[in-house]
C-alpha cells in the first residue's frame, strides 16, 4: 500500500508517458476520479474509464495523447507539490501560475478539486495538489 496514493497516480502517468505506453491503469478513489477529469478537460489526456465502479478493485483507465505524427506527448511535467510531511496550501490570493499560465495547477479546495483559474475565479483557495505542464 502506498502511503502517498496522489504521488503513486502522477509517478504511473510520468512512468507510462516515459515508456511510450498507450493506456495506463491506476487504483482509482474520488480524488483520482477528479485530477483525471481536469487532465481530460485540460487536454492533459485522450480519454478515460472508470472501471469495476464501487466495488474494492475499482480502476481508473487513462488512455495518453499524443501527437499524431511527431509522436510527442502532450504531458512535459507532471509534479507533486503538496505531500503527506509537507502540506502545501494557499489562499486566494497566492494561487500559483504554472508556466506563466501555460500549465495548470491542481489546488484541493473546499468545493472541490479544481484548476487554479477556477478557484481564482471563486476567489478561494486550497491544498495544491500538483502542477501540470
Amino acid at each position: 500500500m502506498s502511503t502517498d496514493p496522489i504521488a503513486d497516480y502522477l509517478t504511473r502517468i510520468r512512468n507510462a508517458v516515459s515508456a511510450g505506453h498507450r493506456i495506463v491503469e491506476i487504483p482509482s478513489s474520488n480524488l483520482k476520479k477528479a485530477i483525471t477529469k481536469i487532465l481530460f478537460e485540460k487536454g492533459y489526456i485522450l480519454q478515460y474509464k472508470f472501471e469495476n465502479e464501487g466495488t474494492i478493485d475499482s480502476s481508473i483507465k487513462i488512455a495518453l495523447k499524443y501527437h499524431p505524427v511527431s509522436k510527442v506527448n502532450a504531458i512535459n511535467k507532471i509534479q507533486r507539490i503538496s505531500t503527506p510531511g509537507l502540506r502545501k496550501y494557499v489562499n486566494s490570493r497566492e494561487l500559483p501560475r504554472v508556466l506563466n499560465g501555460l500549465g495548470v495547477a491542481i489546488i484541493s479546495t473546499s468545493q472541490g478539486v479544481m484548476t487554479d483559474k477556477e478557484a481564482s475565479k471563486h476567489n478561494i483557495g486550497g491544498e495544491v495538489l500538483c502542477h501540470v505542464s
